[in-house]
């Protein structure tokens, strides 16, 4: 486990006074968190400001998105390196495409729900109730808010010890970079005779340094799906991968049922 090196938090606001208890948390361990991080913090309230969620927080205080906005750089920077070290001949559009699956919703969500973050997260009253601990958009923010208290904590080493040992396994040798979710999505409602997938924003929320956007997408005789991210673009990708996840599986069970009929 890492020890802290004690890095300046000047601009990031650390669990203010008044801040709401955990009333749906009556078990709530730091030291437990700081195990499976491997990180013991020598500033406690930054781990338990990027547990906050902005639901929480009292009044001038928006929980963890101003770590959330840290920490999503902080990843992005340590995954980017992690890539060109792990495939150094790889063209850049390639290493790009690999980079935006690994910092996307769906796989910050996975790795949150790998180290049970959903149990230490702090929540309004009645929201855990209501599924906010396994909503993966919040999981998701939550990871990249506890990836930028231990860099503010401990520095770069440690935040890249962390995301490298959560991550290592979904940077595979030898695979092929993945297509982006939009345009396989549109590829297989073409390749069906089917018009192009739609898109429409539902929700746009959040301060201007970190809005969340909601999106649909919709193909004809499909149910639609949705996606949030920080841009629209990103949302997009988002819906376009629930929605991609949603027609293979109709695909595999048109495809089994044929099997069964011959």
């Amino acid at each position: 486990m890492t020890a802290s090196s004690g890095r300046s938090t000047e601009g990031v606001t650390a669990h203010p006074k008044g801040a709401k208890p955990r009333p749906e948390n009556p078990s709530f361990d730091l030291h437990a968190l700081e195990e499976r991080l491997g990180h013991r913090f020598a500033r406690a309230e930054l781990l338990t400001q990027a547990l906050l969620h902005a639901s929480a927080a009292t009044r001038g205080d928006r929980g963890n998105e101003r770590l959330e906005f840290l920490g999503d750089r902080v990843l992005g920077l340590i995954v980017a390196e992690a890539l060109l070290v792990r495939f150094p001949g790889e063209r850049e559009g390639a290493v790009a495409r690999r980079h935006a699956s690994l910092v996307s919703q769906p796989v910050l969500a996975h790795v949150a729900e790998a180290i049970g973050l959903g149990e230490f997260l702090t929540f309004a009253k009645g929201d855990r109730d209501a599924g906010a601990a396994t909503n993966p958009a919040i999981l998701a923010d939550a990871i990249e808010a506890v990836i930028a208290a231990i860099y503010l904590d401990g520095g770069l080493e440690p935040a890249r010890g962390f995301v490298l040992g959560q991550w290592e396994a979904l940077i595979v040798e030898g695979s092929a970079p993945p297509s982006d979710p939009k345009t396989a999505l549109q590829e297989w409602a073409l390749a069906r005779g089917l018009a192009l997938p739609a898109y429409r924003v539902v929700k746009s929320e959040g301060p201007a340094h970190s809005p969340r956007f909601e999106v649909t997408v919709a193909i004809e005789g499909i149910a639609p799906a949705a996606g949030e991210g920080r841009s629209k673009r990103a949302a997009e990708k988002v819906a376009a991968t629930v929605l991609l996840g949603a027609v293979q599986t109709l695909d595999s069970g048109a495809k089994r049922r044929r099997k069964r009929r011959g």
